[in-house]
């Protein structure tokens, strides 16, 4: 967290921050060339940048190894099975011949 020079406090987006200056009151300018001039000391502002970072790099200890487990891929979801559909290859055999569509033939199997 950061203060104003008024006193109030906020929170900058760390990655966000192209340089610090300190003339003499501490500047933070954005990559977009925003600046914001805070009371903070520039050795305070670093500070805080370096401890929020090593706070995410501990918590990613944290993260399973396997991050499946964390987000399911949609080929592990189980589907229902799929039959099919009469007339489907006829159809599409005809839109091919008629240079409708290009397509590729997949092989359907049922289990």
């Amino acid at each position: 967290m950061l203060t104003r020079l008024s006193g109030t406090m906020f929170v900058l987006n760390s990655d966000l921050i192209e340089r610090i200056d300190a003339t003499p009151d501490t500047v933070i300018t954005l990559t977009d060339g925003t600046k914001y001039v805070v009371a903070d000391s520039m050795a305070q502002v670093v500070s805080a940048i370096r401890g929020f970072r090593s706070e995410i790099v501990a918590l990613s200890s944290m993260v399973p190894p396997d991050l499946e487990q964390l987000f399911p891929s949609p080929t592990s979801a189980r589907l229902a099975p799929v039959s099919r559909l009469p007339g489907l290859e006829d159809r599409l055999e005809d839109r091919v011949e008629a240079g409708g569509v290009e397509a590729r033939r997949v092989e359907i199997r049922e289990p």
